[in-house]
This record gives C-alpha cells, structure tokens and sequence, in this order.
C-alpha cells in the first residue's frame, strides 16, 4: 500500500495523497501490493 501511495503522489502531486503515505509510513502499515493496487496503478498511468 505504501508503494501505491507514493506512486499515486509522485504521478499527481496531491498534497493529501503525501500525507496519507506519511500517515501509513509512521504506523508502519507497509504492506505488499495487492493485485488490486497493482491494477489502480496502472488504470492511472
């Protein structure tokens, strides 16, 4: 999750997005991609 955040953020440059994969970065939720957000990816590049 943590990986799709950012990459949304890189790709867009919204400030929430940032501070989302802040948020989940401080709680240490990092989690591997699910198919899902390995599809959300690539519907937005």
């Amino acid at each position: 999750m943590l990986n799709f955040t950012w990459n949304v953020f890189s790709q867009t440059g919204n400030l929430d997005t940032y501070l989302l994969y802040k948020e989940i970065e401080v709680e240490g939720q990092d989690k591997p991609d699910t198919d899902e957000d390995l599809a959300l990816m690539d519907s937005i590049s």
